[in-house]
Parts: C-alpha cells; structure tokens; sequence
C-alpha cells in the first residue's frame, strides 16, 4: 500500500505532461514555420529571384533539428530516457543561444541598415515622371496596397501623368484635385492624400520589430523548454532511484 500511494503523488507533482503538451506545441510551430518556408522558397525559384543560398540552408536546418529534438524530447519524456532528455536539453541550450545572441546583434543591422537601403532604392526612383517600367510596377502594387499616392509630396509627385492605382474610393483618405494643382490631370479626380514613403517605411519597420520580436521569443520559449526538461530529469532520476529501492527491498519510509 506504501509504493502506491507514493507512486501516484510522483505522478501528480510530475512534469511529464505539461513538458510533452508544451514540445507538441513547439513541433506545431517548427511544422508550420517549415511548410511557409518551403512555400517562400519553391515562389522564389519559380520567380527566378536568387536568395543566398546559405541562408535558405540555415533555415532548413533550424526548423528540422527543432521539430526533431521535440521528438526526442517527447520519446525521452514518455519512455523516461535520461539519456533523451540530456541530448534534448543540450540541443535547446544551443540553440537558444544562439538565436538570443544572432538577433541582439543583428538588430541594428536589420532594423536600420536594411530600412536605409529600401529608402534610398525608392528615393532614387525619383522623379516619377519618368522611372522604367520595372519602377512603376513596384510603385503601383505600394499605392495600392498602402492606399496612398507618391513618395514625398503626395500625388505631386507624378505630375500630369496620375496613375489609376492613386485612385482613391475611400472619403477620408481622398484628396479632390481641381484647377492649377493637378497640372494637367483629370479635374475632380479623387487620389490618395498621403505619400507612400513615409507608411511603406513605417510598415517595413514595424515588420523587421515583428520578427525579432518572434525570434527572441522563440530563444525564450526554448528557454522554458530546457529548464522543463532539466526538472524532468530530476524527477525521472528520483523515481528510478525509489523503484530500485523498492526493488531491493530496502526502502524506508520517509526517506523519500
């Protein structure tokens, strides 16, 4: 009657099943953060953009190695393998790490470098009189996604030659053109009142936080999931101990 009562508080305080529901989350993300990028890049390749291809490597390995040391983790967890949970917990040690470390510093690489060098590319499309085809296709799906018109002074911007993709059907966003302003386009045509650089580099910045934010949240999750595993260990430890002595027949009460 004495090892089953003990038995079943180890099963109660253990933290076996919050540690395989939490790894069955992580493998759902690692799934479905691995179907995106195998969705990113089969579009680059058929669009023939070239991506290095280190990086495209890099991603790989990251989301398969993760979605598979869940899988130890789990096997560990389920079967009571130390030797599982220690591979796991090495695996989550590194790999934490380094993406808190990776993105502490390329913070100010990719959230102001990269911000400077899309402004510049739109900057140097100016005047927009007369950019190539390639640039006004660009220019036209921002207008249209951002809902706005131009890059610094609005519709000005494109002088007489509006394009459609100013357009504007929402009242609040609208701006009536009339008498000398349009310089030569339409009268009483309603376009976008704000210019497009200002919201593009805005949405570009608030993306770039967006994924930081999400990788220095992962380092923090795998974290937990290394801490998690560690107390796992213990507990394993602990219970293979009191079965041994069980097994011994030389257990006393309260030693455990």
């Amino acid at each position: 009657m004495q090892k089953s009562s003990v038995v079943v508080v180890a099963d109660k305080t253990s933290l076996k099943r919050p540690f395989i529901f939490a790894n069955a989350v992580h493998m759902a993300l690692c799934f479905f953060m691995l179907r995106l990028t195998v969705i990113w890049h089969r579009d680059l390749i058929q669009t023939g953009k070239m991506v290095p291809s280190i990086s495209v490597a890099m991603m790989y390995v990251i989301e398969v190695g993760c979605l598979l040391l869940s899988v130890l983790g789990v096997f560990g967890a389920c079967k009571g393998k130390r030797w599982c949970l220690i591979l796991y917990a090495a695996g989550m040690a590194v790999a934490s790490q380094t993406i808190i470390i990776r993105t502490a510093l390329s913070y100010q690489d990719v959230y102001e470098k990269r911000v400077v060098r899309e402004e510049s590319k739109l900057l140097a499309m100016m005047p927009l009189t007369g950019p190539n085809k390639a640039n006004r296709t660009l220019l036209h799906n921002i207008q249209e996604e951002l809902e706005c018109c131009g890059l610094i002074e609005g519709y000005k911007d494109w002088g007489a030659s509006i394009p459609a993709s100013c357009n504007c059907h929402y009242p609040g966003k609208c701006v009536r053109l009339r008498g000398i302003a349009t310089l030569g386009a339409p009268k009483n045509q309603y376009v976008y009142r704000e210019p497009c650089l200002p919201i593009y580099l805005s949405e570009l910045k608030l993306a770039f936080s967006l994924v930081m934010a999400i990788q220095f949240g992962s380092g923090v999750f795998w974290i937990i999931l290394l801490a998690m595993s560690i107390k796992l260990m213990g507990q394993i430890k602990r219970k293979q101990e009191f079965i041994a002595l069980i097994q011994s027949n030389r257990y006393v009460p309260g030693a455990f």
